[in-house]
């Protein structure tokens, strides 16, 4: 059985590696963006109890999966199933460039255009990561690593 958790910050390569991961190991993909937000102008986040279900949904569906997203307060729902959790902390740096270059993400974005005037406030987001408190934040992150007992690795 393999089930595998990935977090860390916007553009921090998250769904390149989830997606690698499916394709290699043949495991179910959920990315957290995707339960996580309602389809409101400005978004605004789900209620923690229906992302809740929605996650129990794809757990009960699925033997083998990886999980990506940055919501520390998801990903405690679910890793403690997990047997394995990469955290992807490459700097701010590498993140904001990713982020500059990722390709249209269609599940998220109904177009390119539409993705790309949301760039400037991803930017700003992801340079927010290590002095944030929330459940976004490098400090969330480090400690749901931490915590985490079996096969865990953090690429820098």
């Amino acid at each position: 059985m393999q089930r595998v958790v990935v977090f860390g910050n916007s553009g921090s390569g998250k769904s390149t590696l989830a997606k690698n991961y499916t394709v290699k190991y043949g495991l179910a993909h959920l990315d957290l963006d995707v339960l996580a937000w309602q389809d409101t102008n400005p978004p605004t986040r789900r209620p923690l109890n229906d992302s809740a279900t929605k996650i129990e949904k794809f757990l009960e569906e699925n033997q083998n999966w990886v999980i990506e997203g940055c919501y520390s307060d998801l990903l405690s729902l679910v890793i403690k199933k997990a047997n394995e959790v990469i955290f992807l902390n490459p700097g701010v740096e590498t993140c904001i460039n990713n982020c500059i270059n990722r390709p249209w993400e269609p599940h998220k974005y109904k177009s390119k255009e539409e993705q790309n005037r949301n760039l400037d406030m991803l930017l700003g987001w992801v340079k927010q990561y290590p002095g944030r408190n929330d459940e976004f934040s490098l400090t969330a992150h480090q400690k749901l690593f931490h915590e985490f007992i079996g096969n865990k690795t953090e690429f820098k």
